[in-house]
């Protein structure tokens, strides 16, 4: 999928993108190297980031106070993307990132204000050889902050995949509500995904909870599925797509939703 098939778009070349105020339209960068986000404090924006070349990318984000940012990155080459995002009080940063190719995600947020969240979800998907990972990492730096991540995979043929999350609670940052879960599927018995959910607490009062599944298909629900009259392979493919979909069905930027599902059902029939 193209960014410059689709209307609607912001195009950024790269460098420093600085948001004043509410951004209607959704910006857009393709393949950056380097990327510099600075929101204003009340400011509101989209961002859409394509990775499809074989390039280190490094993303740097800064909220200011109140500030709201929604990022959705798109992975469809062999990129290794570092993403950071620094959040002061009260400020949102959603970030949904979805590998449709083997390739290596790192997201780190820092919330650094009271009352600051993060709202992460993540989907890979890897067939053949390909290996795909991602890697989270949330620091709850003071009190009344709250984070939720979401990171599912799928892999089949020889694919090998890898979720690393951490979940950091400093020193006084009470009232901390932080979930964390990884939810992955095989669909061969050559292929193998590894968890390592982790949890780090050094404050009292606090909400936290991690988990981790990996797991073959629900044989009785494909069953259950074929009586109505699929044939094996559609029922298959119907509870991969409802598997991965909780990821894209609340896209931030809803043109997006159709061409990434349509992307992801294409991966799927070759896996």
């Amino acid at each position: 999928m193209e960014l410059s098939s689709m209307a609607g778009f912001v195009p950024f070349t790269g460098g420093t993108l600085r948001i004043e105020g509410a951004c209607e339209a959704p910006y857009a960068v393709s393949d950056p190297q380097s990327l510099q986000v600075e929101a204003a404090a009340g400011s509101s924006a989209r961002l859409v980031l394509m990775h499809g070349a074989p390039l280190e990318c490094e993303v740097r984000v800064r909220l200011a106070e109140g500030a709201s940012l929604s990022v959705v990155q798109i992975f469809t080459g062999d990129a290794f993307v570092s993403f950071e995002a620094t959040l002061a009080a009260r400020s949102l940063c959603r970030l949904t990132t979805v590998q449709l190719a083997g390739s290596r995600a790192v997201c780190r947020a820092v919330l650094d204000g009271p009352e600051a969240e993060c709202d992460l979800r993540g989907l890979f998907l890897a067939a053949g050889a390909e290996y795909a990972e991602t890697a989270v990492r949330i620091d709850h730096m003071t009190s009344d902050c709250r984070s939720h991540s979401l990171v599912r995979g799928v892999a089949g043929g020889e694919a090998r995949g890898m979720f690393r999350g951490l979940v950091h609670v400093a020193p006084g940052a009470q009232r901390t509500d932080a979930r964390q879960q990884s939810h992955n599927i095989l669909v061969s018995r050559t292929a193998r995904i590894e968890t390592q959910p982790q949890l780090e607490i050094y404050a009292d009062d606090v909400q936290c909870s991690h988990g981790a599944t990996v797991g073959q298909m629900d044989e009785e629900a494909i069953f259950y599925m074929r009586q109505r009259g699929l044939s094996e392979s559609q029922a298959r493919r119907l509870r991969l797509e409802g598997f991965v979909g909780s990821v894209l069905l609340d896209l931030p930027v809803g043109s997006l939703r159709e061409p990434l599902l349509q992307a992801v059902s294409e991966k799927l029939e070759r896996m």
